[in-house]
């Protein structure tokens, strides 16, 4: 069983920045794709930013060239930093922890990006 625990969420104003943790239990860790997904109320959970276990990002269209994800093996967690951030990157951000078959989910954390 992995347990995945997201934070620093929070209220930003746009054109501002946060970084987002999610500490993972799992000793797959290093073997894992780690991904961040936002979702809104009344849509789909939406693939923000993926990391492989070799450490290779890929990006939503949206948030290219604003956000990065990053993740260190050793402390078993994953980042994604986010800026320029605006309205429409407000959501819960969960993160995902992918290996084969194995998925885990992280409860989210809440981002708001308003003036």
């Amino acid at each position: 069983q992995v347990q995945l625990v997201e934070s620093g969420g929070g209220l930003v104003q746009p054109g501002g920045s946060l970084r987002l943790s999610c500490a993972s239990s799992g000793r797959i860790f290093s073997i894992s794709a780690m991904g961040w997904y936002r979702q809104v109320p009344g849509n789909q959970r939406e693939l923000v930013a993926r990391i492989t276990s070799g450490g290779i990002g890929n990006y939503a269209d949206s948030v290219k060239g604003r956000f990065t994800i990053s993740r260190d093996n050793a402390k078993k967690t994953v980042y994604l930093q986010m800026n320029s951030l605006k309205p429409e990157d407000t959501g819960v951000y969960y993160c995902n922890s992918n290996w084969g078959h194995m998925d885990y989910w992280g409860k989210g954390t809440l981002v708001t990006v308003s003036s």
